[in-house]
């Protein structure tokens, strides 16, 4: 397309209801000058002369359609973004087909997210020093819970709740959802629910973690309160999360918002353990199993909610008998964080192997990891095409959000 890409725009008041931004949370001169050498990056839209007057451009606003396939940025986009200067995408999750037979194209999703992709010194130096206090206390895992009220309404699991709290999820999944018609019964039946708290424990539990587990937890405000986390917290009593393990007034001040939450991917991603309970449309607990899948194969726990399923729900009708037996023939045909074949459905952000690791002696030359200095070929490489195209300079000035 040849295009230079705007810094992007968080949707974060639909859910998070902060204003920070992506510049409030990530470093902007990192995200830049990593990714020189795939795109050029402005922070705005820049102003253009023309007749001698200053013009703004506003970027056209389009809509990709889901999991788009390349060829439609290359024609469908590209032909608006000629007609007027600049466009606009929105939304923009999960607006590029997972699956590309391109590895380029591949290695440069890792790039962006691994890479380019780095929080402000603030929240690094803040999310480090709540990993250095828990482990001054030894190992410890970190859960993220996602039993809160946009899951749960968006799952359609809601007959667990009392009547008032089954109210409230039916009205937020009528005003943020498409309707449809779901029933519970059949929904938890092949795994479509989020774990509940007690279901977290009893699978640790089942998988021999003890009472002097350490856990952090990573959640929202999670939906119906202590009568859920009672029976967690009576199994794992040793649970923390950033407010309890740092009350600085940053934290205090925004524990819900993007930097709560910023700080809680960064401890998930260090600790020594990791489990999401639901890992369906959530982004946070899908990028960080690919994030730590591509920093060393970190260890993981992911639990197979379909087969997991019937095994709760003969518990919950009293069959009791063999319960935990189960539960761990189950897990341990689950995969803890090691190199795996992606297969549908799992997804490319879950699992860049092998796409996104280099081999030392490949039988496929693109495969080979790149030479110890890569950085100064690669700056050279920049330099010589500055210097051979002399409109590059001038076009840096007058380019735009993802603009001509």
């Amino acid at each position: 397309m040849n295009a230079t890409l705007v810094l992007p725009e968080l949707d974060a008041n639909s859910f998070w209801h902060d204003e920070s931004g992506f510049q409030g949370i990530y470093d902007v001169e990192h995200f830049i000058q990593t990714l020189k050498y795939d795109v050029q990056i402005v922070e705005s839209i820049p102003e253009i002369r023309k007749n001698g007057k200053t013009k703004k451009i506003k970027g056209y606003q389009l809509r990709p359609p889901r999991d788009a396939p390349i060829e439609w940025y290359t024609t469908v986009a590209l032909k608006k973004m000629q007609e007027h200067g600049a466009i606009y995408l929105t939304p923009f999750s999960h607006r590029l087909a997972e699956e590309i037979d391109n590895p380029e194209y591949q290695r440069l999703r890792c790039r962006v997210n691994y890479h380019a992709l780095r929080f402000k010194p603030n929240i690094m130096q803040l999310s480090e020093s709540i990993v250095d206090k828990l482990r001054a206390q030894g190992h410890f895992m970190s859960i993220h819970l996602r039993f809160e009220m946009d899951m749960l309404a968006f799952a359609g699991c809601i007959d667990i709740f009392n009547p008032e709290e089954q109210s409230i999820l039916k009205k937020y999944r009528k005003e943020n959802f498409a309707e449809k018609r779901l029933v519970y019964k059949e929904r938890r039946a092949i795994g479509k629910c989020p774990l509940t708290p007690e279901e977290v424990g009893l699978i640790l539990r089942a998988m021999g973690f003890d009472n002097s587990t350490r856990i952090y937890l990573a959640a929202g405000e999670l939906f119906g309160g202590e009568h859920f986390m009672k029976p967690f917290r009576d199994l794992f009593p040793r649970l923390e999360n950033h407010s309890s393990v740092d009350s600085s007034e940053e934290l205090v001040a925004n524990t819900q918002g993007l930097l709560g939450s910023a700080v809680d991917y960064m401890v998930c991603l260090l600790s020594d353990i990791f489990m999401p309970t639901y890992d369906g449309p959530s982004n946070f607990a899908n990028n960080l199993l690919g994030h730590r899948l591509y920093y060393g194969f970190r260890t993981t726990i992911r639990p197979d909610r379909k087969a997991l399923a019937p095994i709760f729900i003969d518990r919950e009708n009293g069959q009791t008998a063999g319960f935990e037996e189960a539960v761990r023939r189950v897990m341990l045909k689950t995969n803890f964080g090691g190199p795996h074949k992606r297969v549908s459905p799992e997804s490319f952000y879950t699992n860049s192997w092998p796409e996104c690791f280099c081999q030392v002696s490949p039988k496929n030359p693109a495969d080979k990891c790149p030479p110890d200095n890569v950085l100064e070929v690669l700056d050279s490489r920049l330099e010589n095409k500055v210097t051979s195209d002399p409109e590059t300079s001038a076009e840096k000035n007058s380019t735009s959000r993802t603009e001509r």
